[in-house]
């Protein structure tokens, strides 16, 4: 049951929706050049850098997997947060690896590599990024869908239309509005999202009360709630990966660096790394609160069939109407703005670098930004097809973290060699994007075989996690030096 009423928080929603995909329609006029698609002419302030990539990082299926930690691990869920804080602020303090892409002036991390390692390397990274952001970004619509029909009282079976609603709205200004349109439907979104998560989470504490949430959380779950290194919570295995994933995360996720990429110069991209690492945590600290709720009210088993529902199912029985039309409303935010972030990143990396050998770079901007619009479309309809069929196991940050680890690992082992090792070589980076890409595809290819589920659970994403990063490194070195050595003879 829900007190979703659509008479009262049904307009709330239409016209956010109506707003925000008008003021993407509205900057299509400034659209001139392939750098105004993509990185919105490197024209972006500190201000609105902090604001993108706040709303950018928090999608629906950021907040159900932080809230299913927030269930099952308590306080100690927010791990993942403080590792990617302290990533983002050291990062930004110190310009280690951003500094020298922005002052190259390169729309993606691949076009870095050609100057550095050849065009084959550029194109088979452009490939590898891809492919993981693809994976990684497959389950965000079905998780926005389960979402939405539990806070708003869909029955589960119209799924798949609210997910090609959803889907349709968030492409339509993309593909006409470009960069520019996600920066400031990105800015409406850091709004509505502050004003809608905050009141939820005050009222939430304020109608259950902190004393009883603490207490619920040392009945249900012990000290593991508050202490990760606590033996059954995280472990340290756990906790490596969550950092390696963090750093690599900063330095090559194609939407965090695209932000540093569209900076008006080298120091606002570190500035808006540094301002925006805050957010990260409360990115993760306002989920897991809602997990923490969720916990508390439904027990430590819900009557749900999933754990990731009873953050939703909370949120439906008990926020009130009006305040419910608002909260759908900034979740709707989250989600366009990650979709639509996500959507231009990796169009931009399969014109930019895997189609470089036909364009050559000569295309016109105007072919340029239409055959980039019909990549965002083709995009569009490739995360509709792959969220409908791929049957998602175990918790939904852990597939997340392996997805992405398909390119993380390896970007983020050539982008340093790239940046401070004058010995590396296109050999070691093809080594080092063969390997991390094979290990955790192949990870997520075998435990859907029950042949091998037992083996892979035995293992488990964790220590996979943590050797792909660790075994890629090394191909990376291996890689170089044979070339060097191969060479002096």
């Amino acid at each position: 049951m829900t007190n979703f009423n659509w008479f009262v928080d049904g307009p709330i929603v239409l016209l956010y929706l109506i707003g925000t995909i008008s003021a993407g329609l509205w900057v299509r006029r400034y659209i001139q050049k392939l750098d105004d698609f993509l990185v919105a002419g490197r024209k972006v302030d500190l201000y609105l850098g902090i604001a993108s990539l706040s709303a950018t990082e928090f999608g629906i299926a950021t907040c159900m997997a932080n809230a299913e930690l927030g269930f099952k691990y308590g306080f100690a869920g927010i791990t993942p947060g403080i590792a990617l804080t302290l990533a983002m602020l050291l990062v930004g303090y110190t310009g280690f690896c951003i500094k020298p892409l922005r002052m190259r002036n390169v729309i993606t991390i691949p076009e870095l590599f050609d100057s550095v390692f050849g065009e084959k390397v550029r194109w088979a990274s452009g490939v590898v990024i891809v492919l993981g952001g693809l994976l990684n970004m497959g389950v965000f619509l079905r998780q926005a869908g389960d979402f939405l029909a539990v806070v708003c009282g869909f029955d589960l079976s119209y799924l798949e239309i609210i997910m090609t609603i959803i889907l349709a709205g968030i492409a339509l200004y993309t593909i006409l509005g470009g960069m520019l349109a996600v920066l400031v439907t990105d800015y409406l979104q850091f709004v509505v999202m502050g004003i809608g998560l905050i009141s939820v989470v005050l009222l939430l504490i304020s109608k259950f009360g902190w004393t009883e949430l603490y207490l619920s959380l040392e009945q249900n779950i012990g000290d593991r709630a508050f202490n990760p290194f606590h033996d059954g919570t995280y472990g340290l295995d756990r906790i490596a990966l969550d950092l390696l994933t963090a750093f690599a995360s900063v330095l090559t996720w194609q939407t965090m660096i695209t932000r540093v990429l569209a900076a008006k110069d080298v120091k606002t991209g570190q500035r808006i790394y540094q301002g925006t690492s805050p957010f990260f945590l409360v990115r993760f600290t306002i989920p897991v609160i809602l997990g923490v709720v969720a916990l508390h009210y439904f027990g430590p088993d819900p009557n749900v069939t999933n754990v990731k529902l009873a953050m939703p199912g909370l949120l439906a029985a008990v926020v009130p109407v009006g305040l419910l039309g608002i909260l759908v409303a900034a979740m709707l935010a989250a989600d366009m703005s990650t979709n639509s972030s996500y959507m231009i990143a990796w169009s931009s990396v399969i014109y930019n670098d895997i189609m470089k050998p036909i364009h050559q770079g000569m295309w016109s901007n105007a072919k340029s930004i239409r055959w980039n619009r019909v990549l965002i479309a083709l995009i569009g309809v490739f995360l509709l097809l792959y969220g409908l069929w791929y049957p998602l196991k175990g918790d939904l940050w852990v597939y997340m973290q392996v997805t992405g680890t398909v390119y993380l690992a390896s970007m983020s082992v050539i982008l340093i060699a790239a940046c401070y090792w004058k010995a590396a070589n296109n050999w070691g980076a093809i080594a080092a994007i063969v390997v991390g890409s094979v290990i955790p595809v192949g990870y997520l290819i075998l435990q859907q075989l029950e042949s091998t589920q037992g083996l892979v659970l035995s293992v488990g994403p964790y220590k996979v996690g943590s050797a792909t990063y660790l075994i890629t490194a090394i191909a990376m070195v291996v890689g170089s030096m044979m070339k060097n050595k191969f060479q002096r003879k």
